[in-house]
């Protein structure tokens, strides 16, 4: 038997409970992975409260690295031993062992670790997707990221500085505001003591930025509009304050034909190739040293609660991974 974190209702950290679970041998295109790494995610405290439904019973988490211990019937591109990660559905990366679609893995390279693996895989291809294909971010771009020293903030300010972009980065302490410019942020906004969208006038001469992209939802999002040119794209890609209320689309045209797009990691690597491809580009920046990866938390994957806890409390800074 091995163990692992199951929740049997929806609610707060308290229903996250460290159970004994059987995991058998893999099926037709499946692998059984034995972690050394789980990540950690918002999307975590979304599936546990319910916010995004699911079944259960069921076992948290949907980010992990570990070694291949078995392979199952007609799985060409893993052997037993292989070092894999992944950032993908079905969840369940809160565990010992578990079984997963062979197409929905891919190889970590040598130079990159199994912690970072596991703490990167879904924040950085997240950051992928948003910067190269939801609004390909250009030299001379100006663009506007919310909680810029989250796992995702991090990345995407390191990439989007190399990739030639003016950074601005709002965060909610002055202590935040350090690590958001140590990881390449050119201006940073402290939103608990400043209005973001007079400080984004103030900072690009009243032209607004070309993107914004809003990992925090209900707390920014309407003013996230404000904060782009017309013609300017708002990306919502998470709901860490709160589910955004319904939008009346006019007001998009009186704010300048704005675009705005709700993006998931799950669309932008639904094909092989694309999960593949994303993945390989993420590890190439990481690999080359463009961007850090920074896992400034680690907790035992029983207490996995607590790490919950704190996520949600905003305490935690960069990446977070659950030891198995």
């Amino acid at each position: 038997m091995t163990h692992a974190i199951r929740i049997h209702e929806h609610g707060g950290p308290e229903m996250m409970k460290w159970e004994a679970v059987e995991v058998g041998a893999p099926a037709v295109g499946e692998v059984r992975i034995r972690h050394t790494a789980v990540g950690l995610n918002y999307i975590d405290t979304y599936h546990r409260t319910g916010l995004y439904k699911i079944p259960l019973p069921t076992v948290l988490g949907r980010e992990g690295a570990g070694v291949i211990e078995a392979v199952g019937a007609n799985v060409n591109e893993f052997k037993i031993g292989d070092r894999v990660a992944y950032a993908s559905s079905p969840i369940g990366s809160y565990s010992e062992v578990r079984l997963m679609p062979a197409e929905r893995v891919v190889k970590v390279p040598d130079n990159v670790t199994d912690q970072q693996a596991a703490s990167m895989m879904l924040k950085g291809m997240t950051a992928q997707y948003l910067l190269q294909r939801t609004f390909k971010v250009n030299k001379g771009d100006t663009i506007l990221f919310h909680a810029a020293a989250g796992g995702v903030g991090l990345i995407v300010s390191q990439w989007a500085r190399h990739l030639g972009a003016t950074v601005i980065g709002t965060v909610g302490s002055e202590e935040k505001a350090a690590i958001a410019r140590s990881a390449g942020c050119h201006h940073v906004i402290n939103y608990s003591t400043e209005d973001f969208v007079a400080r984004v006038a103030e900072i690009t001469g009243g032209k607004k930025c070309d993107v914004v992209y809003d990992g925090v939802g209900k707390d920014t999002f309407l003013k996230s509009l404000d904060c782009v040119r017309p013609l300017g794209t708002v990306a919502l890609f998470g709901n860490a304050s709160g589910k955004v209320e319904p939008l009346d689309l006019g007001v998009l045209a009186a704010k300048g034909s704005l675009f705005v797009t709700r993006p998931t990691l799950d669309t932008y690597v639904a094909k092989r190739e694309e999960l593949v491809a994303t993945a390989n580009a993420l590890f190439d920046v990481v690999g080359r040293g463009i961007v850090k990866i920074d896992i400034n938390q680690t907790y035992p994957l029983k207490d996995a609660a607590q790490a919950h806890r704190d996520l949600e409390a905003r305490k935690t800074t960069g990446s977070t991974v659950l030891i198995p």
